[in-house]
C-alpha cells in the first residue's frame, strides 16, 4: 500500500465551468486564486493561466491555520519572488483577510490610477473568484460579505453557477464553481487533493489512500502519529502496517477479532482532515 494510487475526478458540469471561466473573464479587473496552503502546488489548476490570458492575480492561500506556518512563509516569500501577490488566511475564521482589500487595491494601482484621471473615482473593482472544489471559495466570499450569500458545504462541487456579490463599496466579487482540470498527469497530485477532500471519497480507495495517507506522514510527522495514535512508527512499515496499528489501538474491530480497516481508514482522514493530526504541510516551493 505505498504505491500512489491514481485517482482522477472530472465531473461533466466542470467542462460548463471552464467555459464560463473564459466567458466572464472581460466583466472582470482581476482574478482571485485560491489555494489550500497545506498543499499550494497540487491545489493550482495548471490551465488557469491560459485560461485567464494575463489578467493580475492575487493568490490566497487558504487554511493557513491547518499549514506548518514555516511553509507558508516560504511560499509567501516564492509568490513575490514571482511578482505574485499572495495572502495567507483562514477564510472560516477570517485570519489574515483584513489585508485583501489593500492588497488588491496595490495590485490594481495602476488601473484605478487610469479610472480617476478619466474622472471615474469610486469606480467598482470586479473580481472573479476561482479554486479547485471544497478549497473555500464560498468561505472566503462569506467572511468578507459578512452574511452567507455563497452557498458552503464542505462537500466538492455544490457551486454550480456563477453570482456577483459585492462585499464592499467598491468590490465586487464573481464566484465561481470549483474546477479542476481533465488529468492529473502526476499522480502524486490527485493523491493530495484526495487527502484534503477535493476530490471526492466515493470516487477512491479510503483505505488505500489512508494508508499512503499514513505513510507519507510517517515520514514528514512522525511524532504526530505516535502522539494522537499511542503507537511506535518504524522506518520499514508500509501504509496498510500502519492502518492495523491505528485499528487496533482504537479498538476497531470485527467478529473474530480482525481489525476494521475501513472504519481505521476514515477516523485518520477525518483527524488530518479536521485538524487533529496538526498543522501540516505537504509541499514545499520549488528550489530557486
Amino acid at each position: 500500500m505505498t504505491e500512489t494510487p491514481s485517482i482522477q475526478w472530472f465531473p461533466g458540469h466542470m467542462s460548463k465551468t471552464r467555459r464560463m471561466i473564459k466567458a466572464a473573464l472581460p466583466l472582470v479587473d482581476a482574478v482571485v486564486e485560491i489555494i489550500d496552503a497545506r498543499v499550494p502546488e497540487s491545489s493550482r489548476n495548471p490551465d488557469l493561466q491560459s485560461m485567464i490570458k494575463g489578467k493580475p492575480r492575487i493568490v490566497i492561500l487558504n487554511k493557513c491555520d491547518a499549514a506548518d506556518d514555516s511553509a507558508t512563509q516560504k511560499w509567501l516569500a516564492w509568490y513575490g519572488k514571482q511578482g505574485i501577490t499572495a495572502v495567507a488566511a483562514d477564510c472560516r475564521s477570517g485570519k489574515g483577510l483584513n489585508r485583501f482589500s489593500q492588497s488588491v487595491k496595490t495590485m490594481l494601482a495602476d488601473l484605478i490610477a487610469k479610472y480617476e484621471a478619466k474622472g471615474m473615482n469610486g469606480r467598482t473593482i470586479h473580481l472573479m473568484v476561482v479554486g479547485i472544489p471544497n478549497v473555500g471559495k464560498s468561505s472566503f466570499i462569506n467572511r468578507l460579505a459578512g452574511q452567507k450569500k455563497a452557498k458552503v458545504e464542505d462537500r466538492p462541487g455544490v457551486t454550480r453557477d456563477k453570482q456577483w456579490i459585492r462585499i464592499s463599496d467598491d468590490i465586487e466579487l464573481l464566484d465561481m464553481p470549483g474546477v479542476l482540470w481533465p488529468k492529473f498527469d502526476d499522480m502524486s497530485v490527485g493523491e493530495k487533493l484526495a487527502f484534503t477532500g477535493a476530490v471526492k471519497d466515493d470516487v477512491v480507495d479510503i483505505e488505500a489512500l489512508a494508508g499512503r495517507l499514513l505513510y507519507i506522514l510517517s515520514d514528514l510527522y512522525k511524532e504526530r502519529l505516535e502522539e494522537r495514535y499511542k503507537i511506535s512508527v518504524s522506518e520499514c512499515e508500509d501504509g496498510y502496517e500502519l492502518l492495523l496499528k491505528v485499528g487496533k489501538a482504537r479498538g476497531m474491530l470485527v467478529s473474530g477479532g480482525e481489525i476494521n480497516t475501513e472504519r481505521a481508514a476514515a477516523a485518520v482522514l477525518d483527524d488530518y482532515r479536521s485538524g487533529k493530526l496538526g498543522r501540516i504541510t505537504f509541499e514545499l516551493p520549488p528550489k530557486e
